[in-house]
């Protein structure tokens, strides 16, 4: 049986935010799948488009590299999510409030991204999220 959206998610979300794994958040990918951040800045540590496992897995484990030294944590109790399943079974949206501490006062940061599927892996991942906020 194929997995859901929203086991997809929690998986990718686990190997992304939660333990920093490229190479896990990587094979989440087909083989030709596409990374974009479209409101990604020239010159940003996260690349604005990666293309393939490969890629997908250096472009973020150069990312995660940058991010090392941010003192912040996500505080999984106060994030939240919620999931939009699609008329279109391969495409699923997730809106995401994720809450970090470490730098005195918690502070959130808001997010969508769109998913779209084939075979059970992610084809395209659109991530729109405000990149000041991110490291």
């Amino acid at each position: 049986m194929p997995a859901t959206p929203q086991e997809i998610f929690e998986r990718y979300i686990w190997a992304g935010s939660m333990t920093r794994d490229s190479a896990a958040l990587a094979e989440m990918f087909t083989a030709d799948g596409v990374f974009e951040a479209p409101l990604v800045p020239a010159g940003h540590p996260l690349a604005r488009r990666m293309e393939g496992r490969e890629e997908i897995r250096r472009g973020m484990a150069a990312y995660y590299e940058c991010a090392t030294g941010d003192d912040r944590q996500v505080v999984v109790e106060k994030s939240r999510y919620v999931l939009h399943v699609t008329a279109d079974p391969d495409v699923f949206v997730a809106e995401i409030d994720t809450v970090f501490d470490g730098r005195g006062e918690d502070t959130t940061m808001s997010l969508v991204q769109i998913f779209r599927l084939r075979d059970g892996k992610i084809a395209l991942l659109r991530d729109y999220f405000a990149p000041e906020r991110a490291i």
